[in-house]
């Protein structure tokens, strides 16, 4: 066991790893048939903690570490990478509310979204503003002591379920000094007039994560949902992103750990050409490689979820483990398929589903590109 590992996180690994067995396994592919979200199982994940487990008990959080969060996300990815997204994904919109809420928005709206009763959404993406954040387009008014807000996001993750809401979504509110856009982020409810969903988006992965497009059509909400200071949206946004590339990459361990033991329980079982398919020294090449991987990208994401525990600085560090952990999972899958042949290409394999959602997460918080961009200017800087 690793220096920074305890006997709480092994329990907590063991807990995880059965109700990921035991509940999501047997539905898995049904979910990623019908892109159905999970609501049994996100409510049993609250009830036994995990949509929670970082944040502030004070609001019906855990009071557990981001190591202990890493650590279910890598379990619950291994059997299934839509479901574990699906706390990623609300995760972000809780460190927006614990770090930057008021009293009152937490008790509002952090409290539902951690004890499981809603699930929360980000709204930063907009179908010309992926990476280049700072491109956004909606825009809100103030008018009185209320905000009006107009434009449309995209690849929105846990928008469209009968749970969803709040989101947080980042508005153009003004220009800046310097000509550039100020932009804030603002807490728009559930069911609120001028918010609507729009389409569901179909994807090759994470199929189970209800996706869909925003709508904003005038869309009127008190002044007090405005989140922490005018202006500085981009900034409170941007300050989350380093933690949630460590739970990208924790997806993608989940993912890589998994099509490792698939891998190898099914060399076990088969034979060809009169030999187990243990037997072959190029599959078992395949196996050592997935197993080296897997071991590097843990240390690398426990270290910066560590880092993180403790107060220290720890953006290079994640966008390298999200760099390593995510393109290193889109190999495995590759190769588990590979090593299934042509069951690997049938859905009710588990190898198969796991192909879709090891590419989403090469995409999201950040491509490869962006991640090596990051890590060259900070090598370069010093």
């Amino acid at each position: 066991m690793a220096h920074w590992l305890n006997e709480e996180h092994g329990m907590m690994r063991e807990a995880v790893r059965r109700f990921a067995e035991k509940e999501i396994a047997p539905v898995s592919e049904q979910l990623w048939e019908q892109q159905a979200f999970p609501y049994e199982i996100w409510k049993r994940s609250a009830q036994l903690g995990f949509t929670g487990l970082p944040y502030p008990e004070a609001y019906d959080g855990g009071g557990g570490s981001w190591l202990s969060f890493v650590i279910v996300l890598e379990e619950l990815a291994r059997v299934d990478c839509a479901v574990a997204n699906s706390l990623m994904a609300n995760s972000s919109v809780a460190s927006l509310l614990s770090n930057y809420g008021s009293e009152a928005q937490k008790q509002a709206f952090l409290r539902p979204i951690l004890n499981g009763q809603r699930i929360g959404s980000i709204g930063l993406t907009e179908p010309n503003a992926g990476s280049d954040a700072a491109n956004i387009a909606t825009r809100a008014v103030q008018d009185g002591d209320h905000w009006i807000i107009t434009g449309a996001k995209t690849f929105i993750s846990n928008s469209g379920t009968e749970i969803s809401g709040p989101v947080v979504i980042a508005a153009v509110t003004g220009t800046r000094e310097d000509g550039r856009k100020e932009i804030s982020n603002f807490i728009v409810p559930a069911g609120t007039p001028g918010f609507s969903t729009g389409r569901k988006l179909t994807k090759i992965g994470w199929r189970a994560s209800s996706t869909c497009e925003l709508h904003f059509d005038r869309c009127k909400i008190p002044a007090a949902n405005l989140l922490g200071t005018r202006g500085h949206g981009l900034r409170q946004t941007l300050a989350q992103i380093s933690t949630g590339r460590i739970l990208i990459g924790a997806l993608a361990l989940g993912i890589l750990q998994g099509s490792l033991d698939r891998s190898r329980a099914y060399m076990k079982e088969r034979t060809a050409f009169g030999k187990p398919l243990t037997d072959f020294q190029a599959l078992q090449f395949k196996l050592a490689d997935m197993a080296t991987h897997a071991h590097a990208a843990r240390l690398m994401l426990y270290d910066a979820a560590a880092a993180k525990d403790a107060g220290q600085r720890f953006d290079q560090q994640a966008s390298m483990a999200k760099l390593f952990a995510t393109e290193r999972a889109m190999e495995a899958a590759h190769q588990a398929i590979q090593i299934h042949g042509g069951y690997g290409i049938i859905s009710e394999y588990p190898v198969a589903r796991a192909f879709g959602d090891a590419k989403v997460l090469e995409i999201v918080e950040g491509t490869s590109e962006i991640q090596r961009m990051i890590i060259s200017r900070e090598l370069l800087a010093q």
